[in-house]
């Protein structure tokens, strides 16, 4: 298997390994963003419209994940709703991407880093 963009989330010789692309992290943080936190409107390109039509691999465009011996360290641009406070609002991302990915991988987040591209006006 490539391990370029896998990482062994469990070695075990007498059942296989197990491993996690980068891409699902990816996926699973923009989830969390796009969809666990008022205000986000999207992450990347992907809309919360274009979500809802159950096209979740659009939420890890605009998501850059890397993961170094247990550690993850996310990138992630999105666009905010006018009116909402951004800092307040970034804040939520991040715990939300930060307990969603630990939660779900056991893997540990060292950062999450977020890049506001965008400001919708509806």
């Amino acid at each position: 298997m490539d391990n370029r963009s896998n990482y062994i989330l469990r070695e075990d010789a007498g059942h296989g390994n197990v491993y996690l692309a980068e891409d699902v992290v990816a996926m699973i943080a923009g989830l969390a963003a796009i969809r666990d936190v008022d205000g986000v409107t999207a992450v990347g390109d992907s809309t919360k419209k274009s979500l809802a039509s159950q096209n979740v691999k659009k939420a890890a465009r605009g998501v850059k994940v890397e993961i170094n011996e247990g550690i993850v360290n996310v990138d992630i641009s999105l666009a905010i709703s006018y009116g909402y406070n951004i800092p307040e609002t970034c804040r939520k991302v991040q715990t939300k991407v930060q307990s969603n990915i630990e939660n779900m991988t056991g893997l540990k987040v060292a950062g999450v880093n977020l890049r506001i591209a965008g400001l919708n006006m509806n």
